[in-house]
């Protein structure tokens, strides 16, 4: 255990220098999110009517959820970058816990997550949105998404690591920008046809979105809304660890083989 602890502090550190030395991506990757709130708030904000509701303010939860979900292409395309570029087969055969290196990343990407959310979070009460639950609450809405990226960032490091290639990797990740559409992060799913309800209410991104909703007091529960949104807390802790407890150790399991 002490092995796997060490290991992986130094592979999260290997992971944060890596930020580090491209802070030009960093910061842009920080600034979609950011864009995305002032465009959508802005432009689509005026074209949408939420009775009893402000649209900026129900959006900011959406944006922090769909930006936690982008943990899926982070995580992919650095793990299949390592593994096309010979840095995995290189720590492979050095004397290091076959989980640390894909742990290494999930906690080093988990790390520049918290501080990343920091502007969307300070853009958003700019423009409006506001904290109306409790701080015990609103923290608990942090945790949840948090851990929702940590379960994110393992389903893209196992993928990542099938694909060893850079450019696969890209191409598929960019795929994944459709999972925020198909969920409630930006619209409300009342008004959707039965089956696409549906469907979106079971996408793991709906049950934490509404999770921040119900925790930082900025929406309520909706009402007939499938299992994960109607219980959103439970249904977004039970989405996470059931991503962790199945892609985490297929990822060391694959990482081990690459």
């Amino acid at each position: 255990m002490s092995e796997l602890v060490y290991d992986g502090v130094a592979m999260a550190g290997r992971q944060l220098r890596r930020v580090r030395n491209s802070p030009g991506l960093a910061v842009l990757t920080q600034l979609m999110p950011v864009n995305m709130l002032l465009f959508f708030g802005y432009v689509f904000g005026s074209a949408l009517a939420m009775p009893g509701q402000e649209y900026r303010s129900f959006l900011v939860p959406g944006l922090l959820v769909a930006t936690a979900a982008g943990g899926i292409m982070t995580g992919m395309f650095q793990a299949a970058q390592d593994t096309h570029r010979g840095v995995t087969d290189r720590f492979r055969s050095m004397p290091v816990s076959r989980a640390a290196v894909p742990l290494g990343q999930a906690v080093a990407d988990l790390v520049v997550t918290t501080v990343g959310t920091v502007p969307l979070l300070l853009v958003g009460l700019a423009v409006g949105w506001r904290v109306e639950g409790s701080a015990a609450a609103a923290a608990g809405a942090v945790g949840l998404l948090l851990l929702f990226r940590f379960a994110c960032t393992t389903v893209g490091i196992h993928l990542g690591l099938l694909t060893r290639s850079e450019e696969a990797a890209g191409q598929l990740g960019a795929s994944f920008f459709v999972l925020p559409l198909l969920s409630d992060a930006y619209i409300p799913t009342g008004n959707l046809p039965g089956w696409l309800r549906t469907l979106a209410e079971w996408n793991p991104i709906s049950a934490v979105t509404t999770a921040l909703r119900d925790l930082f007091g900025n929406a309520p529960v909706p009402d007939g809304a499938a299992w994960p949104v109607a219980h959103p807390v439970l249904g977004s802790v039970l989405w996470s660890v059931v991503l962790i407890a199945v892609f985490l150790p297929l990822a060391v399991r694959r990482y081990g083989h690459c």
